[in-house]
């Protein structure tokens, strides 16, 4: 999971948009009745609407390219799905699901106004890692309560929350508030489409003849490892197209606890691969984004 705060400064003018169309609670605009009432009795209850027609097109946009772009840069993914802008008032939650196959990545930004909040709730739930794990260590003589099952992310304004979307998830159950100005607010989608991104006068034809051949070790390396998830890295290319500073910059990789050694191994057979890489020389340098998706069937 990766949070980040104060993500975007479009947070401030996007939240007083929606402030402003609640303002009075008499008013019939047009613009009171773009909401739906998503309700799957058990599992969802909460208000939505599409964030990119709810917001004016010059407030919204700047905001979307810069998700984008973060996205691109930090996790590989390409762009994002069409995101919702979801209103929780009393009685709205989810209960903990997985989203699958929406993306490799899901995302929440926060326009709550978390610091003045009435409500109590609204908390982001993230069941963790160690429970999808339970048996490995337990012990019986040792209590276990929420804070050890659960993760909780408060939805702070202007918070950007990414998480691996197979986790178990939910949205604690918002109590204390009806009045829409005073809910909790987020828009939330997931980022798609993994796939190389360049920035500099790198070929692509250069980097798909690297990557492929990199694809061809890994069915060598791989045997019958059952990996599953995305693993991104970033390298910097030199002017005479030397590969530099390889780092991982994500990775929800997973296998079962006794393949954990044999994943290990391979990423590192990844990073070390791609150090090695030499493309032509170049006037100026240039830095890539590369995303690896490994599937179990």
């Amino acid at each position: 999971m990766l949070i980040v705060d104060r993500f975007a400064p479009e947070a401030a003018k996007l939240r007083s948009t929606f402030d402003a169309r609640f303002a009075n609670p008499r008013g019939t605009g047009a613009d009171r009745f773009l909401w739906d009432y998503w309700h799957v009795p058990g599992q969802y209850t909460a208000l939505r609407t599409p964030a990119w027609t709810y917001f004016p097109r010059a407030i919204y946009r700047p905001f979307h390219e810069r998700l984008v772009q973060w996205g691109r840069e930090t996790l590989g993914c390409h762009d994002i799905s069409p995101p919702w802008l979801s209103l929780y008032v009393e009685g709205c939650r989810q209960e903990l699901h997985a989203d699958l196959p929406h993306g490799p990545w899901a995302f929440v930004f926060s326009l709550t106004n978390w610091r003045t909040r009435t409500f109590r709730g609204g908390e982001t739930l993230l069941v963790r890692d160690e429970i999808l794990d339970f048996w490995h260590d337990f012990a019986s003589v040792r209590g276990v309560e929420e804070r050890e099952l659960i993760r909780t992310v408060e939805p702070k304004l202007n918070r950007l929350t990414v998480f691996d979307p197979r986790i178990p998830h939910g949205v604690r159950t918002v109590t204390g508030t009806h009045d829409p100005r005073e809910g909790r607010l987020v828009i939330h989608g997931w980022f798609v489409q993994p796939r190389p991104f360049v920035r500099g006068p790198l070929a692509t034809r250069a980097l798909t003849a690297r990557i492929g051949e990199l694809t061809d070790r890994l069915g060598g390396w791989l045997g019958d490892l059952p990996i599953a998830g995305l693993y991104s890295v970033a390298f910097d290319i030199d002017r005479r197209g030397v590969v530099r500073n390889v780092a991982a910059l994500s990775d929800t990789t997973r296998v079962p606890r006794s393949a954990e050694r044999a994943r290990t191994q391979l990423v590192r057979k990844i990073r070390e691969d791609i150090a090695a890489w030499r493309f032509g020389a170049q006037r100026l340098p240039s830095r890539v984004t590369l995303p690896l998706v490994f599937e179990r069937e």
